[in-house]
Parts: structure tokens; C-alpha cells; sequence
């Protein structure tokens, strides 16, 4: 026997979102066999008009009644799609029921759908496959392709079908201009509309790939590092503010293992781990690859941790070091920038990038080290951070200067 579909219909407004003229947009919800599709319909009400026990407008005026009839000839007319749609073997969902009442191909796929789908499947997957930073990064792009269809096409979605290099160097455009964003960071958000066409082509739901002709380039970004002697600076610096002190330990520590924030923000002391040498070193899991660093603890680090061993914070939290979120420790770092005389933007970021080339490379440890120690998949990854300082440089050359002379 065939399962009955039941359909269920909701109206409401959204009070905390009204229109320019102080109305209240109206959004209806289609759930079929428990799942549901809202849409909006692009009509207003006074909130205080708006009966949300009944789901419809209030009242006895012209507009209350006049919106009222506009939903029940919705209804009549969902039920009218549904008795097509059985007569013409279209599986009815949430999904197929909501296209056929816009309009839309029940059999098409459209950009939109298909990215809120993309996001509510990795969402399900936060702290699994995907790390939050990442979903957010998803749900920034998302919102973004929305407001662009509807500048550019006057358009809640589109057919995939319709991306094509236009829509592609159109959107860059409007990334750069009307977002103002940096071309790298423009470049990641087209870069995850390309996931979104990618399921497209894996599917067979388009034949050919926009993105064939359309290169996605990223502009080489040097974050900068610091040198021994701005190291040594903020090593020498003691601040009387505690909670500077604190920022700038966690700080150096990054410098002296190569951590990143979200790494540095979960140490605990089961991520200590000692070697046949009785040798200490750190293991941890980057949150961002999964990837295991094993870092070797340098004195620096070690002292660190001994200092906030009985810090009421870590202890409480079972935490190595009192890290706060990464906006607070990058308001924090710039203050200590300023008292350290530093020029450069303080951050995770360059911490990370100083282990990279300060402490480890530029004194000689070999980048297939230094590419275990930072967590990379591959050593072309940890070239990016590989820069020779001319003091390595000249180090390196001294045993030619007797080589070659002239006679």
C-alpha cells in the first residue's frame, strides 16, 4: 500500500525583521511527512494584526480579509499541485511541492536549494568532518550568492544550469565592489560556490563545468614574522596587567611550538608526552586538518607551562594555558605590539609563522621537520611559510669564501 502524504501549512510572520513601512514580511511553511520548506511571499502586516495562534491576519479590514483569501487560495492551490503531481508520478515532498508552487521545474536544480542543503548536511557534521569556522565560512557565502542573485537577477535562486562564466566574473565583480572584498578573500567565497556546482557535475545535474575557463588565483600574501631581536622584546617585556601577561605568554608559546589559536585554546596536559630521552614534546590533533604536530617543547615553552600550572583558570578547566578567544587576544596583542614597539600586526597567524622561520628554519632545521612539527599534509604547504633571512643566508655561503679565488 502506498504511503499517504500528509501536508501541513503554516503562515507567520517574522516581527523582528519587518519591511521599510514597518511591516511584518508573511512566510509560509510547507511540511510534508515531517518535512518542511519555508518560502517567503512577498506580502506585509501590521504585526499587531497578525493572529499567531490561527496563522492568519486578524480582524475584519480590507487587508486582513484580502491576505486571508490569498492563503486559502494557496492551499487550494497546493492541493491542486499535489493531485498533478500523483497523476504525473512526481514523488511529492516539501521540496518538489514548494518548486511547483514558485514555478520551477520539479526536475531542475537550483543553486540556492542546493547550498542550504550543502550547509544543513555539513551542519550535522560540525566537530565530525567540519570545524565550525568552516560552516560559518559556508553560511557567509550563502548569504552573500542571496543577496547578489537579487541585485544582479532580481531572483530568490536560480537554475545551476544557469551558472555559467558570466554569473561567475559577475559575482567576482560584486564581491570586490558592493562587499568590498580583498581579491583573496573574494576568491574564497567563489571557491566555495564551486563545491556547491562540483555536486552538480558529480550528479549529472549540469554537462558542463563553469569554473573550466574561470581560474580561481590567489594574490601570494606574505603575513610577516618576527625577527629575534622583536622576539626577544616582547620575551623581555614584563607587563603588570595580568591579563597582558597572560595574552603575551600564550603568544610566545605559539611562537615557540608553531600552535594555531584554536589548537592553543584546547591544551591539556594529556597532551604531553615523554620520549625513551625523557625528552617532552606536544601532540596534539590540529582542529583545522586533523593532522597530528609533534613538537619537541624548547625551553621557552616548557617554563611557560610550568608558570601557569597552578593557575586557577587552567587548573579548573584542566587547560595548560588561560587563552582567551581570538578576537580578545588580538586586541590584547596589539596593545602589547604598541608598548613593544612592534610595527607589525601581532596575531596567531604570524606567531605560527615565526616558529616556521625564526626558530626553526632559519637555524637550520630541515623544512621536512618543520612540516611534521606544523601538522602539514605536504612540504609544498610549509614552503609557504619557508623564508631565508640573510643571516642563514651568509651562514650558509661561509664555506665558500676560500673556495674560489683568483689566482
Amino acid at each position: 500500500m502506498e504511503k499517504r502524504t500528509t501536508l501541513n501549512l503554516l503562515f507567520y510572520v517574522r516581527k523582528t525583521r519587518l519591511l521599510k513601512n514597518g511591516e511584518a514580511p508573511v512566510y509560509m511553511r510547507i511540511t510534508v511527512n515531517g518535512v518542511r520548506k519555508d518560502l517567503a511571499l512577498n506580502q506585509g502586516i501590521n504585526p499587531k494584526l497578525w493572529d499567531s495562534v490561527k496563522g492568519k491576519a486578524s480582524g475584519n479590514s480590507k487587508n486582513a480579509r484580502s491576505l486571508n483569501l490569498y492563503f486559502e487560495s494557496i492551499r487550494v492551490q497546493l492541493r491542486q499541485h499535489m493531485i498533478n503531481m500523483r497523476e504525473e508520478n512526481i514523488p511529492i515532498t516539501a521540496l518538489t511541492l514548494k518548486n511547483r508552487f514558485q514555478g520551477k521545474s520539479t526536475n531542475a536544480k537550483y543553486l540556492i536549494e542546493m547550498f542550504k542543503e550543502h550547509n544543513e548536511n555539513i551542519q550535522k557534521l560540525s566537530g565530525i568532518d567540519f570545524a565550525p569556522n568552516t560552516i560559518s565560512k559556508y553560511k557567509t557565502t550563502l548569504f552573500y550568492t542571496q543577496l547578489f542573485l537579487k541585485l544582479k537577477y532580481k531572483c530568490d535562486d536560480i537554475n545551476i544550469k544557469d551558472v555559467n562564466h558570466t554569473f561567475l566574473t559577475n559575482y567576482e565583480y560584486y564581491l570586490k565592489t558592493e562587499r568590498k572584498c580583498s581579491h583573496n578573500t573574494a576568491m574564497r567565497y567563489i571557491k566555495d560556490l564551486r563545491k556547491i556546482v562540483r555536486i552538480a557535475l558529480s550528479n549529472g545535474w549540469i554537462g558542463k563545468d563553469p569554473f573550466a575557463n574561470y581560474k580561481i588565483k590567489f594574490h601570494k600574501v606574505d603575513r610577516g614574522f618576527l625577527t629575534e631581536d622583536e622576539l626577544h622584546a616582547i620575551i623581555n617585556k614584563t607587563f603588570t596587567i595580568n591579563r597582558l601577561e597572560q595574552v603575551k605568554d600564550c603568544f610566545l608559546f605559539s611562537c615557540f611550538t608553531g600552535l594555531a589559536h584554536i589548537d592553543l585554546k584546547r591544551l591539556t596536559p594529556q597532551h604531553i608526552f615523554k620520549d625513551s630521552n625523557n625528552k617532552l614534546w606536544l601532540k596534539v590533533n590540529r582542529k583545522k586538518t586533523n593532522s597530528l604536530c609533534s613538537v619537541p617543547l624548547l625551553p621557552v615553552a616548557l617554563q611557560l607551562i610550568e608558570k601557569y600550572e597552578n593557575n586557577p583558570y587552567c587548573v579548573e578547566n584542566n587547560l595548560l594555558l588561560p587563552v582567551l578567544s581570538n578576537q580578545s587576544m588580538n586586541a590584547y596583542l596589539k596593545e602589547i605590539a604598541d608598548i613593544c614597539g612592534i610595527t607589525k600586526r601581532l596575531s596567531s597567524h604570524l606567531a605560527r609563522h615565526t616558529f616556521a622561520t625564526t626558530i626553526t628554519l632559519n637555524n637550520d632545521v630541515p623544512i621536512e621537520t618543520v612540516s611534521k612539527m606544523l601538522g602539514h599534509s605536504s612540504i609544498s604547504v610549509t614552503k609557504i611559510y619557508a623564508r631565508l633571512l640573510d643571516k642563514k643566508v651568509g651562514r650558509d655561503m661561509q664555506h665558500l669564501n676560500d673556495k674560489f679565488t683568483l689566482s
